[in-house]
């Protein structure tokens, strides 16, 4: 039977890995003992000769010396800090080497590059398997290493799927390993991949376990099939080639977050990897191609060389060996074309000839790329079975060859291979030269309407982020220069703000140097969108700049190129007049508008009230939306949008300004992917009581708030007033208070996090803190960096002392903002009325309080401040005290009408149903067990019931994995259903359920049980006040034992057990105890730990086939304990370490080596051959075949010179080897 292992997943990958052109090494063989040494020693992390032959390739006109400085300041990269040598890398691999030599008289400076990022073929490409280093002593061996010119760029760590305690949190515990105890290797580390063979995920160095994500897609075009494994489509999609590339040029950053302590001034800096996901990553390269497209821009020329006639043909192909049939010929599968033949000895002529650049090929290649032809994807200089063609495309499996004169003279060879192309099911298309460099027109024209290139390029499957798959309009029919970029939906919290980053880095480079202007419609937001920005400046190679007022405005827009500059929109707004004065015609200004749908952005004039300086009205003027003045700014700008909810169909404006949707990222896709959790509604009206004038009030308000900010005017209109009065009323906002201190108090027993209530007014705020810290007078503090509880606004003169006190500034709100990212600080509770409403982003927020009342996208924004993944929250809760249930339906079903899946929000009733459901499985568990007893009882009775029901769920089938699941998926819905009354009223019994489930866990002898180190866990366990006490109670004192010295397993101690009244209980204590006695024994035996763990296992066989009772396996599991005893006393008297014992029992293993030579002998030989080992292992010794062929001559002439058994010989030569492999690390180390 064949078993699926880690080494067939690993070998899986790398075939995988192969298909997409990688070369695959074994690593024993390239290092510096190995056949072919590419290494100096186990310490050199780097493919030193293969670098230095890159930067040759790639830097042909740098002298050789400053290419060898180049690769020194590489090597030099040194500081305590694991992640600043990375960045430092990462810049000098992304930006180039700065170098300077003398050339012609003159000093020069130029740029090293280590990777030819434009040109993918140009670089080396190696997949390397057990790759060992050795760091300070400290031996480890990686799976899988993929180099890209020397460089480890990907680490890859394989556990086995079939195994299960061999996971992705095993194999991330693993890379965590790695980069403590050899943290040179991730000097050079872009990210690191950990899976199972089935899951897969992509983080960095800086990741923690929840935020290593899939990648969903192999090409960007639909998402995987359930059926293939997230292994495959991973290496796939994001590690062929081109990608590859992208994401380690373009979609990776290093954001700081800066921290000042307000008494000492210290500040702190902080610095965290981020990977773009896979939706970031395929909806950025869309938004940047949607964007050039748009502008109107053609990039430059691809670098040409030329002959006389200005034509260079492609390289005759006669001369090339070109193997016959089938070999030397693989079948290739990449994402460009499937299960074509593909000969891996073309690679480097293909390389050259893309590099020559044949300038006919050039201009035409510049008219299909980026799918600019009818969206098909073409390629160049692409391998076939054993030709080169010039372009190939799989959407329509068509070559197009360009002939120059050459061809004049190889009708033959031409015939020959359009034959065997055809054979192929291929379509041919000859173009002769002549018409590409005079009538590209007519050419492109031509095969719009050629047979072969009909159609538009097949969608297959559920196209997830094509607008077009939710039935909406797309940027793809918008003409060319057309100067709407479109716009980028991506639900609140999928991380759209470092989408916008990774679109500038990106855009900044393939548009040649452009103004970047990022529109924001109010200040907070425009700080928040600029503090991602400007903790980002790597990747946009360069600081961006915060406008401060009109006339910086102006400064700025006017320089020839380049910047990135934040403004608010009100700053297009003219100083008089209808018409906002032009600031700059140039092309090649991007404007980026975040939350794009909002009506600010609109073309619409509108009349309103003239005042003067004193606030008379003196007559009325129009007024237009501030998309009009920016269009009078910057006539010739280009506009995309950004945005978290989708485009209303009633709204105009968005798409006259900006366009058609580029890519779409709803709610369903995010939760699936885990980019965000899910959000819960409970309404609480009930509990603050609002009157009937109030209720009306609200619903006729609704009519005339269009989900933006209320204008001054709005403001002071009679209704608006009145129902500020009956909200802030001095009784409800007193029951508000009352009520959010229960709520949420009650929530935080359960559910670690935050929490943020949205008030109506700044007298509102203020008078809910003052009623609030009332009750609770310990949350409040006057200093900054304390207190439980904050107000985060502004105040003017005129607002009065109460609300004054509350004001806040530009620097104290980041103080304040930093707490409340801070899951470990005090302040857990934040009032607001309009900031931190969008774009604030604090993980470990759980419950929002809304008593404003908000409709449409600002409804949609707020509630958003609780998705966010955090550990393993199970969701967010929102909580409205002011009945806005009709608006969220309003919005979700504006939200389901444009295409959006996925609810925005889920109501609480549906968690506690799926608590009580949960709840009902659990209690079934214990039917006939007067569980119910319990929660009367004194606390020594509590202990004792709990190892009874302990007890009784060990005696069903399979009931601990059972249980534990179960408990942990009630704890999960109870911790979002709490603290609504029907939580509550079964508070006591998921107490004790999960006192239950934590005592299982504890004597989970499979060793999958997760410590308290391992997990990241919010959900914290409903504590019985009852056991709380200052002693810390012992698992085994409260069993009614002794507790045991486990290492020795005393008689005294295995009697107590057996004496037991709960046997099922003895029973798990006594399996985990062996378990962890022969997994310490299996790495030093292989025989003994072998034999023993085949009699355990074979005892709790019989135990589960009902063959044994708890008792009579009991009593085989004591004769084991006595075992693993006498094991350890037998090589005392022996006088062996474990080594030479492990030695011992490997050559003792059979009868008539026993009755042959005597245990003396035995012995001596065990001594001898532990010796003879260690002189001759070396590292890694285990992995190369020369190594272990040598030691297995050794062995055997050892085994005959002390007359071993001839027979056995054979048998006991592999079981010494096996043995040896096992302390391998230890041989060559003691």
């Amino acid at each position: 039977m064949t078993r699926i292992t880690e080494h067939s997943i690993e070998d899986f990958a790398i075939k995988l890995l192969e298909h997409l052109g990688y070369e695959y090494i074994y690593a024993p063989n390239i290092a510096h003992d190995g056949e072919n040494p590419e290494r100096s020693s186990y310490q050199e992390i780097l493919l030193t000769n293969r670098m230095a032959e890159a930067v040759r390739r790639i830097n042909p006109t740098v002298p050789s010396a400053a290419q060898e400085e180049a690769i020194k300041e590489i090597q030099r990269i040194h500081s305590p800090e694991l992640l600043t040598n990375n960045e430092s890398f990462h810049r000098l691999l992304t930006e180039g080497i700065k170098v300077s030599y003398q050339k012609d008289g003159q000093q020069r400076g130029d740029l090293v590059w280590l990777i030819d990022f434009n040109t993918p073929e140009n670089n080396d490409f190696i997949v390397a398997n057990q790759f060992t280093v050795v760091e300070d002593g400290v031996n480890k061996r990686p799976d899988v290493i993929l180099f890209v010119n020397g460089l480890p760029l990907v680490v890859i760590e394989l556990k086995n799927a079939a195994d299960e305690n061999a996971t992705v949190k095993s194999a991330f515990r693993q890379i965590e390993t790695y980069k403590a105890v050899i943290p040179s290797l991730f000097t050079y580390n872009a990210f690191t991949i950990i899976s199972d063979g089935l899951e897969a995920k992509a983080g960095t160095l800086s990741s923690g376990m929840s935020r290593f994500m899939a990648w969903k897609s192999a090409d960007g075009k639909e998402e995987a099939s359930h059926l293939v494994s997230q292994m495959e489509t991973l290496i796939n999609g994001m590690l062929n080639k081109e990608t590859l590339l992208d994401l380690v040029r373009h979609f990776i950053v290093f954001e700081k977050s800066k921290k000042e302590d307000a008494k000492t001034g210290v500040v702190t800096i902080t610095t965290v990897k981020k990977l773009a996901a896979y939706h970031q990553y395929y909806a950025v390269n869309r938004a940047v191609e949607s964007t050039l497209r748009a502008t109107g821009y053609s990039p430059p020329l691809e670098g040409w060389q030329t002959k006389s006639d200005g034509v260079v043909n492609s390289p005759p192909l006669e001369g090339l060996h070109r193997p016959e049939g089938d070999d030397g010929v693989v079948k290739r599968a990449s994402k460009n074309y499937f299960n074509l033949p593909y000969n891996p000895d073309l690679k480097d002529r293909a390389r050259k000839l893309r590099k020559a650049g044949n300038l006919p090929e050039v201009l035409f290649w510049n008219q299909v790329k980026n799918k600019q032809f009818k969206g098909f994807d073409f390629d160049r200089q692409k391998i076939i079975g054993n030709y080169i063609v010039d372009f190939y495309s799989s959407n329509c499996n068509v070559v197009i060859e360009i002939d120059g004169s050459s061809h004049d003279h190889k009708v033959d060879y031409d015939a020959e291979r359009d034959a065997y192309l055809e054979s192929l099911g291929l379509s041919v298309i000859h173009i002769p030269v002549q018409d590409v460099m005079k009538r590209m027109d007519e050419v492109i024209n031509m095969l719009y309407d050629h047979p072969a290139l009909k159609g538009t390029p097949p969608e297959e499957g559920n196209v997830q982020e094509d607008p077009e798959s939710y039935g909406l309009p797309g940027v793809k029919t918008q003409p060319r220069g057309d100067r709407k970029g479109g716009v980028v939906w991506h639900t609140q919290g999928s991380g759209k703000s470092l989408s916008m980053v990774f679109f500038t880095g990106k855009l900044v480079l393939a548009l040649d140097n452009p103004t970047v202007v990022v529109i924001t419609d109010r200040n907070d937001l425009d700080d928040q969108l600029f503090d991602t920005f400007a903790s980002s400046t790597q990747l946009l190679r360069q600081e961006p700049k915060q406008i401060e007022n009109r006339n910086d405005l102006k400064a700025k827009l006017k320089v020839a190129s380049g910047g990135v500059i934040f403004t608010t929109i009100q700053k297009f707004s003219p100083e008089e007049g209808n018409v906002y004065e032009t600031l700059s015609e140039r092309e090649n200004i991007v404007v980026i508008a975040d939350e794009a749908h909002r009506t600010q952005y609109g073309f619409k004039g509108k009349t309103i009230d003239d005042k003067d300086e004193k606030g008379n009205i003196i007559g009325k003027k129009i007024v237009y939306g501030f998309a009009k003045y920016m269009r009078d700014a910057l006539p010739n700008a280009t506009y995309i949008g950004f945005t978290g909810t989708p485009i209303e169909s009633t709204d105009v404006n968005t798409p006259a300004v900006f366009g058609n949707y580029i890519d779409v990222y709803d709610i369903a896709q995010a939760v699936e992917d885990g980019a965000t959790v899910r959000i819960y509604y409970e309404s609480r009206l009930a509990k603050v009581t609002l009157s009937e004038e109030g209720k009306k009030l609200v619903e006729e308000l609704d009519d005339e708030l269009d989900g933006e900010e209320l204008t001054e005017t709005q403001k002071a209109k009679a209704k608006w007033t009145q129902l500020e009065a009956l909200i802030g009323s001095e009784n409800r906002i007193k029951n508000v208070a009352n009520d959010i201190i229960q709520h949420f108090g009650q929530r935080q027993e359960v559910f670690e996090g935050k929490g943020m209530i949205v008030a109506m007014s700044r007298r509102i705020a203020a008078d809910l803190y003052a009623e609030i810290i009332k009750l609770k007078p310990e949350w409040h503090s006057d200093d900054l960096d304390k207190g439980v509880i904050k107000v985060v606004m502004t105040s003017s003169s005129s607002d009065g002392p109460k609300i004054a006190k509350h004001h806040t500034t530009k620097q104290q709100r980041r103080t304040l903002a930093d707490r409340m990212k801070d899951p470990e600080d005090e302040l857990k509770l934040v009032i607001v009325r309009d900031m931190w409403l969008t774009g604030f982003d604090a993980p470990s927020m759980h419950t929002l309080y809304i008593d404003k009342p908000m409709k449409g996208h600002n409804l949609m924004q707020a509630i958003a401040r609780v998705n966010r993944v955090y550990k393993d929250k199970p969701g967010g809760l929102v909580v409205d005290y002011l009945g806005i249930a009709s608006d969220l339906k309003k919005a979700l079903s504006f939200y389901s009408d444009a295409g959006g899946k996925g609810d925005p929000t889920i109501v609480q009733a549906q968690a506690v149903e799926l608590m009580l459901e949960k709840l009902e499985v659990v209690s079934q568990m214990y039917s006939g067990f007067p569980y119910e007893d319990y929660f009367q009882a004194e606390t020594g009775q509590k202990l004792s019931m709990i190892l009874a029901a302990e007890e009784h769920i060990l005696g069903l089938e399979d009931g601990k994995k059972r249980y534990i699941n179960e408990v942990t998926a009630l704890s999960k819905a109870f911790a979002i259903a709490v603290p609504h009354e029907q939580a509550m009223d079964v508070k006591d019994e998921v107490s004790f359920f999960q006192a239950v489930k934590a005592r299982l866990a504890k004597f989970d002898s499979t060793g999958s049980g997760r410590t308290d180190e391992e997990i990241e866990t919010t959900i914290r366990q409903v504590i019985d006040q009852a056991l709380v006490s200052e002693q810390v109670i012992d698992v085994f004192d409260a069993a009614g034992i002794k507790k045991p010295d486990i290492s020795i397993l005393s008689e005294d101690f295995l009697m107590e057990l057996k004496g037991m009244e709960h046997k099922n209980v003895a029973l798990e204590v006594l399996k985990k105890l062996l378990n962890d006695e022969i997994k310490a024994r299996s790495k030093k035996n292989l025989v003994k730990s072998k034999s023993l763990k085949e009699m355990l296992e074979n005892s709790i066989k019989k135990y589960h086939n009902k063959i044994l009772t708890a008792a009579e396996v009991m009593d085989e599991l004591i004769k084991l304990s006595k075992e693993i005893v006498n094991m350890d006393s037998e090589a005392k008297k022996l006088g062996l370490t474990d080594f030479e014992y492990a030695f011992y029992t490997a050559v003792a293993d059979n009868d008539s080596a026993k009755q042959l030579m005597q245990q003396d002998k035995l012995r001596e030989l065990a001594v001898i051959l532990t010796e003879r080992v260690k002189q001759n292992a070396s590292i890694d010794w285990t992995i190369k075949e020369s190594v272990r062929a040598k030691l297995k001559v050794i062995i055997k002439r050892t085994l005959r010179q002390y007359g071993y058994p001839p027979d056995m010989q054979k048998l006991a030569t592999e079981t010494v080897l096996k043995q040896a492999e096992m302390i391998a690390k230890e041989l060559t180390t003691d």
